[in-house]
C-alpha cells in the first residue's frame, strides 16, 4: 500500500457545475421518457407534513429554533 493520498475519481472529481449539468441532463431524459415523478399538491402537502412531524419530535432542536427566532426578533426591533 502506498502513502499517497487517494485521488477522487468519476463524479467526485468534477466541479459542482459539471455535476449539476450531468444531473440536469438525467432529469430532462427522465421527464422525456415519462419516468420522472412530479408531486401533486396533495402529495407535496403530505410529504411536508410528514417531514415537519419528524423534525418537531426533537424537542431540543425545536427549543433552539425558538430561541434563535426570539433573539433575531429582539435585534430587529
Amino acid at each position: 500500500m502506498t502513502d499517497q493520498p487517494k485521488k477522487k475519481g468519476g463524479f467526485a472529481s468534477m466541479s459542482a457545475a459539471e455535476q449539476r449539468a450531468i444531473a440536469r441532463m438525467g432529469g430532462v431524459a427522465a421527464h422525456a421518457q415519462g419516468r420522472a415523478h412530479e408531486f401533486s399538491k396533495d402529495e407535496a402537502r403530505v410529504a411536508g407534513r410528514k417531514g415537519g412531524e419528524i423534525v418537531s419530535r426533537d424537542r431540543a432542536h425545536m427549543a433552539a429554533i425558538g430561541r434563535a427566532g426570539g433573539r433575531k426578533r429582539q435585534s430587529a426591533a
